[in-house]
């Protein structure tokens, strides 16, 4: 034990720093677990208890800074990804979004204590063009809470806290296995990428200047399927397209058909929602290809594109 403790004066800082970082980006890692060990180890005098706050403090406001940002810099993008787990991926955004700017003030507050809400708060914030400062403010102050509420635990029950998770090693063993899972799950993700790229190899690809060139000479159609749809007031699209949305793929069957030549674009990593749609309108029998690129190819060959018509948007509150 002795020897534990020692290892925790020394590391101990960086693998609370790392594992409420973790969580506060969205990985499933137990920050109030390693919250409440800190606490008790502050008691036993291995770990400053000033300092170990601090760090927790410090891991909550960098990894919630960068998620508000991304929440702010990517629009609804990433919304949508966090969404992803759900059934309706649109649905749960706009639920999101409703909910927290009734309550987001005070949601910021409590946040952390809510699995879920405490990783979508700050890119919510984000999207919905919340003050920074404001921001700042009320996820500094949730953050202080939680960091204060669990270290107390921690602190004051240290003697129960040790009988609950037996030792220290024990909890250094699960550490260790969690941090290792997150990798093999990481890992494992990439691979399933990777397969996924390679089974949709078989879909046609072609340049925007030639789906542009399509477009004016076959007829052609091109669509935008976007993941995150039109909740941007400023969304840009190509012009001439419409739009398909991916996360209703049994809705296909009703506004695609197999008459015209049909391009897709997305803005993803290699295509992948435009290869996915477009594999499910080749089984339809639809003549279909993917802008390799998507929009962002289509802009940097400096094709046309047009403002998405209001009546498309889907009209989002936005904090003043």
């Amino acid at each position: 034990m002795e020897s534990l403790l020692a290892g925790l004066s020394e590391h101990g800082y960086t693998i609370l720093f790392a594992i409420v970082f973790l969580e506060s980006v969205g990985l499933p890692v137990p920050a109030a677990l390693a919250l409440l060990i800190a606490g008790g180890a502050s008691a036993r005098g291995s770990l400053y208890l000033p300092l170990t706050a601090g760090s927790a403090l410090l891991a909550f406001v960098i990894g919630d800074t960068l998620m508000f940002f991304m929440g702010r810099y990517t629009g609804w993008w990433m919304l949508s990804v966090l969404c992803r787990l759900s059934l309706n991926p649109e649905s749960c955004i706009l639920r999101s979004a409703d909910s927290f700017y009734r309550r987001g003030r005070t949601v910021l507050l409590f946040a952390k204590f809510v699995p879920g809400i405490n990783t979508m708060a700050p890119p919510l914030a984000g999207s919905m063009n919340m003050r920074f400062g404001q921001f700042f403010g009320l996820d500094f102050t949730g953050a202080s809470l939680y960091v204060a509420a669990y270290l107390s635990v921690g602190f004051l029950f240290s003697g129960a806290l040790g009988t609950i998770t037996r030792n220290y090693e024990i909890f250094g063993r699960v550490v260790s296995w969690v941090l290792i899972a997150a990798v093999v799950v990481y890992l494992g993700l990439q691979a399933r990428m990777w397969i996924k790229a390679r089974a949709l190899r078989s879909i046609p690809l072609v340049s925007a200047a030639d789906a542009a060139k399509a477009l004016s000479t076959d007829g052609a159609v091109i669509y935008d399927v976007r993941s995150h749809g039109y909740y941007d007031r400023k969304a840009a699209r190509v012009q001439g397209s419409k739009r398909l949305e991916p996360n209703a793929l049994h809705r296909l069957e009703d506004e695609v058909t197999s008459e015209k030549p049909v391009y897709l674009y997305c803005t993803c990593v290699r295509e992948a929602t435009s290869a996915r749609v477009a594999q499910r309108l080749l089984e339809k029998g639809v003549r279909v290809a993917v802008i390799k690129g998507g929009l962002r190819a289509w802009k940097k060959a400096g094709l046309p594109l047009e403002q998405v018509p209001p009546e498309e948007l889907t009209k989002l509150p936005l904090f003043d």
